[in-house]
């Protein structure tokens, strides 16, 4: 008996004399003091981001070494990622957004070529700058990085259409580094229907579409139902064998009528499912009054202009707009997208939210304080205002991806 009752007892002083670790409150914390412990927060946890369109930025501005075109291992004047401000504001793993229009649909090879280039295009960011950024595969490749100091690129294909007709295509895309695929954009295509179009060509899922989710789930490529109508949402859970994501999707509550953002019903279904909803932080998806406000504002600086005989690009033209903008501030605040985080937390918990910022995606329609990625500390202040802990706050940064991330290797790995 004293072999066992000895080891038990010392193991029980140790514990009793153990120091507990000190539970922080941050609600009763000044707003300055909060900030900082969120910077902290941000700075020394994993963070995730569900949707970054920097790759179609690099396109459209002409990726290079000479900085005076556009060079995002610097801080760049416009946009909202580069690698200083993901520093400042702690994002570590940017998902790359290897977006394809809808309008290369209707040209035979166009998407996965446009697809196949944006991810060359992402790959010698990369290479180029690699004490900045590394390309990342798996959440053990997030990890790792993060250890190094550098930023992860792991990337997901906005719009299945790079799929072209082939179902062979899913496999190479993962081959190719791609780890979620938005099954649809803004039009209806080969795989189902998306949100923006009204036209509800296969009532859904097609059958080609179910065949690619179930080999999306063979190969180990996270579905994600960000784009897709309510149809397609319920057909491709019906279907898949592992969680799903949603990597930039917002609240249908607070934007009635909007069918890209989710109602209650989907993101209830999608909580049963195991999966993660990425919050979306565009104006229009966080609150309808946006799109009013912002139209309104619009109107005014296009007739002064007319007035004034001015354009956009003159001095005195962009220091009006800038003054009347910030006077008759048509944005919502980093207080809206904390609400949107709220209302999924009370509707089916904490293990089933996530950021998906939409940054580079979204134009200058983005939330007053929240405008770049230097900001998400920000947002993470207002959560601990409203009492979400320190362990909440990793959930969302990236332990709730990282378990449907995992669950989607796994599965895979057991049917290769």
């Amino acid at each position: 008996m004293r072999k066992i009752l000895l080891p038990t007892l010392f193991v029980g002083l140790v514990l009793a004399c153990s120091p507990k670790e000190e539970v922080v409150d941050y609600t009763k914390m000044s707003d300055e003091d909060r900030l900082q412990a969120a910077t902290q927060i941000a700075q020394s946890t994993i963070m995730v981001d569900g949707h970054v369109d920097l790759p179609y930025r690099m396109k459209v501005g002409g990726f290079t070494l000479q900085r005076e075109i556009l060079d995002v291992s610097v801080r760049t004047p416009d946009g909202n990622f580069d690698f200083p401000r993901s520093k400042d504001g702690g994002l570590d793993a940017p998902f790359m957004s290897i977006y394809i229009p809808a309008g290369n649909q209707a040209i035979p090879g166009a998407s996965k070529a446009l697809a196949d280039s944006l991810i060359l295009m992402t790959e010698r960011l990369a290479n180029t700058f690699p004490d900045k950024f590394a390309m990342a595969y798996s959440p053990a490749d997030v990890e790792a990085n993060f250890k190094k100091g550098v930023i992860s690129l792991p990337m997901g294909m906005e719009n299945g259409a790079g799929i072209e007709d082939d179902l062979s295509n899913v496999e190479y895309f993962h081959g190719r580094g791609i780890r979620y695929i938005t099954l649809t954009h803004g039009k209806d295509n080969l795989i189902g229907d998306a949100s923006y179009d009204t036209t509800g060509t296969h009532g859904g899922l097609s059958e080609f579409g179910e065949q690619v989710v179930a080999e999306m789930n063979r190969v180990g490529i996270m579905v994600d139902l960000s784009h897709v109508s309510d149809n397609t949402f319920r057909d491709a859970l019906a279907i898949t064998k592992v969680p799903v994501i949603a990597s930039h999707s917002s609240v249908r509550k607070f934007t009635p009528g909007f069918e890209r953002n989710m109602s209650d019903e989907l993101i209830q279904a999608m909580a049963e499912n195991g999966g993660v909803m990425m919050i979306n932080f565009g104006g229009s998806f966080i609150d309808s009054a946006y799109a009013a406000g912002s139209a309104k504002v619009r109107e005014h600086i296009v007739n002064w202009l007319v007035e004034n005989n001015l354009n956009r690009r003159d001095s005195a033209a962009q220091a009006y707009i800038k003054e009347y903008t910030a006077a008759n501030n048509p944005f919502p605040t980093v207080q809206r997208v904390a609400d949107h985080i709220d209302h999924v937390v009370n509707l089916v918990g904490i293990d089933y939210v996530g950021f998906g910022s939409d940054f580079d995606g979204v134009g200058d329609s983005l939330p007053t304080g929240l405008k770049d990625v230097s900001m998400f500390p920000n947002l993470i202040a207002e959560l601990l205002k409203r009492g979400y802990s320190k362990e909440d706050i990793e959930k969302i940064c990236y332990k709730n991806i990282f378990r449907v991330w995992k669950a989607v290797e796994d599965y895979a790995a057991s049917q290769n």
